[in-house]
């Protein structure tokens, strides 16, 4: 079994990976100040409520919060017996990363790639629905070039909700009309059909600069609220950036790392 754990602003997603397929996938707040005991008494309930063995072959993280690298890197030492390996660079991997600086480019934006290109035949596009809505542009040859960073629908919106006294807040919803013929229908159809419009409208000027045809795909906890919104979207892949991490620790191995 190979743990699986990426580390994300807002949450943390961990993966049980058993060689063919994924045995568990469990989800939990991303704090900077929860030791590795606490983390490990967590992981251990998930595997206890999944009927799993609290035990893994190797395991493999991607992280964007430096502060808790640490508490992660202890858990699996103490608690699993195995080390933690770190997905860092795009070089690591074999990964060709045109992004000035390349180590500028977080691990879970690497993780993306690596999953797409194992299942899909490049140019990609890779959106990924979380704090921050990253566009991640894979070219023909399978290089990373870089993309584009918005503000994730949730931030965005709590920005609003948070400034604007008399606007409630709403569910993200898409309404039958973008036309609002009250306050909620008017929030829903703004935040909604106009981010699914923003991200329509980054998705196809990456394309266009990639050369057309672009296989476009949406990732992340939010990513589903939009397939169906989003014209440009082909599919929805959920699991992609810990796919990515699979490929990325069988890569890392084989460079002896």
């Amino acid at each position: 079994m190979l743990l699986a754990i990426d580390v994300g602003n807002t949450h943390t997603v961990c993966g049980l990976w058993n060689g063919a397929a994924w045995s568990a996938i469990w989800r939990c707040v991303t704090t900077v100040d929860t030791t590795e005991d606490q983390l490990a008494g967590w992981l251990r309930s998930m595997f206890d409520l999944s009927e799993l063995e609290w035990k893994v072959d190797g395991a493999i993280c991607a992280s964007v919060v430096p502060q808790v690298d640490r508490f992660w890197s202890k858990l699996t030492e103490k608690w699993l017996g195995t080390p933690l390996r770190f997905l860092r660079l795009g070089s690591d991997v074999g990964m060709v990363v045109e992004y000035d600086p390349p180590r500028a480019v977080g691990a879970d934006r690497i993780a993306n790639a690596l999953g797409a290109l194992e299942r899909f035949e490049p140019p990609i596009i890779v959106v990924d629905f979380g704090t921050a809505t990253t566009f991640d542009a894979i070219d023909h040859r399978g290089a990373y070039l870089g993309g584009a960073i918005l503000p994730g629908i949730q931030l965005s919106s709590r920005a609003l909700f948070d400034r604007a006294a008399k606007l409630p807040e709403v569910d993200f919803v898409a309404p039958a009309t973008a036309l609002g013929r009250n306050t909620v229908h008017s929030l829903q159809s703004g935040i909604m059909l106009g981010y699914a419009g923003a991200i329509d409208a980054l998705a196809r000027k990456i394309d266009e600069e990639l050369g057309g045809n672009s296989k476009i795909l949406a990732t992340g906890g939010l990513g589903g609220l939009f397939i169906g919104l989003c014209q440009s979207i082909a599919s929805y892949e959920p699991t992609l950036t810990l796919e990515g991490l699979v490929v990325a620790n069988e890569r890392l191995i084989g460079c002896g790392r």
